[in-house]
């Protein structure tokens, strides 16, 4: 089975099935046609009712922590620019896929051009990859804050919050560039029927009539050295963290700064948790169905977007009195 990294869309493993009744006799087709959630089409319209209030949840909530960190001089710090970051990646995730997916449960909407097709595989790898290396990103903010707070101004200075952010877009940009140039140069000969709401980059690749090893090896490559070492270094910042938090001589010390942890902790589990669960079901879970399938490798793209600015919006203290602010003076 074909291998991609786990960050960059973990239900690439989704187990695709094509009939003999869906094979035509073609090369390099021009449009895919995506078929939505196969096996639940009459059900897409309820089916989209929980997607859109997700995906306005995700606008609404992203737009409201750029607008509340730009607003409020008090937090322009590191960990605010880095959550505007987060914010900005989530928008573009969740946009790369929902409109199309609407668009298909709304409006039956099915076909998508072959290089719109490809753009979007490209914009769900690069951006996830980003998603990941934020995440990083607030990890070492956090490490620094508790285990080295007095220095914490004079090491994560504007200009390592800039190039941090850099060298994560950069990231993201150059692994995942090779995906839809890998899979413009096959040569597709089944079908160009994709089982899914978008295009992923396993079910585009297994449409082609070509041996596609090339895009499993970079496919296991990008995983180790992206997801792999995202995961690596997180978890090598929290162990230091905890470490540390351990020394401190009281419980409400400990307890207080482990809860300036609690929000990053929430964001990495709302990121890494539905990716993992996805990649055991279709890894392991064989006889499970393909809806489902489909339906966990929408999750992904979704449930962190909604999630992160709701986390933050609640867990920060900061964020929250801002917000609260705003509204009261508002009603006044």
């Amino acid at each position: 089975m074909q291998e991609t990294p786990f960050c960059l869309r973990v239900t690439h493993f989704t187990p695709y099935s094509m009939s003999g009744s869906n094979t035509t006799d073609f090369t390099n087709p021009s449009t895919f046609i995506l078929l939505g959630i196969p096996g639940l089409e009459r059900a897409h319209v309820w089916i989209s009712i929980p997607f859109c209030t997700m995906y306005i949840i995700a606008i609404l909530g992203n737009f409201t922590i750029l607008f509340i960190v730009k607003r409020e001089p008090s937090l322009h710090d590191p960990m605010y620019y880095f959550l505007c970051m987060l914010a900005v990646i989530d928008l573009v995730l969740s946009t790369s896929i929902l409109p199309k997916t609407l668009s298909i449960f709304w409006f039956n909407s099915r076909e998508i051009d072959f290089s719109a097709c490809l753009t979007q595989m490209y914009f769900i790898n690069c951006f996830s990859a980003m998603e990941s290396g934020i995440l990083v990103a607030l990890a070492l903010d956090r490490y620094v804050a508790i285990c080295d707070p007095l220095r914490h101004s004079t090491i994560l200075t504007n200009a390592v919050v800039a190039k941090s952010g850099l060298a994560v877009v950069l990231r993201g940009i150059m692994l995942s560039l090779p995906f839809p140039f890998l899979a413009r140069q096959w040569q597709y000969c089944r079908t160009n029927i994709i089982p899914h709401t978008h295009c992923e980059n396993i079910a585009v690749v297994k449409l082609a009539c070509a041996d596609i090893r090339v895009s499993n090896y970079y496919g296991l490559f990008v995983l180790i050295s992206v997801t792999g070492l995202d995961v690596l270094f997180i978890t090598v910042s929290y162990t230091q963290i905890v470490r540390d938090v351990f020394r401190l001589p009281t419980k409400d010390a400990r307890l207080k700064t482990l809860g300036t942890c609690s929000s990053h902790l929430c964001v990495i589990l709302a990121f890494y948790i539905p990716g993992l669960f996805s990649l055991l079901t279709q890894r392991f879970g064989h006889n499970v169905p393909l809806h489902f399938h489909v339906l966990m490798a929408n999750m992904y793209p979704l449930v962190p977007p909604m999630l992160n600015p709701v986390i933050y919006g609640v867990r920060t203290r900061q964020i929250r009195d801002r917000l609260l602010r705003l509204f009261t003076h508002k009603g006044t």
